[in-house]
């Protein structure tokens, strides 16, 4: 089952300047798991302490905000692509 993440610049030093992922996982808990063996310190800029997805971190499956779906345990299928969007703040 492969699952495409696609990461983006700001943790694509811990990536060795990896863009995109093919991921195994079936849940997104489980991709977390997955992303933090492959490249150790991911998972501290995902999720928190509590395992719960930092508020500053932004995961789309599909194109769908996961805060919409069933969070960070929405299911994963062969040929769904995760996005990691960090937010972005700022102005003048």
């Amino acid at each position: 089952m492969a699952v495409t993440v696609k990461i983006p610049t700001p943790l694509r030093n811990l990536t060795g300047d990896v863009a995109e992922y093919d991921a195994e996982s079936a849940s997104l808990t489980a991709l977390v798991e997955e992303l933090e063996g492959a490249y150790p310190g991911m998972r501290e800029r995902l999720v928190d302490e509590g395992g719960e997805l930092r508020r500053f971190v932004n995961l789309f499956v599909n194109g769908e905000d996961i805060r919409f779906m069933q969070g960070l345990e929405t299911t994963l299928k062969a040929g769904d692509e995760v996005s990691i969007v960090p937010a972005v703040a700022g102005g003048a």
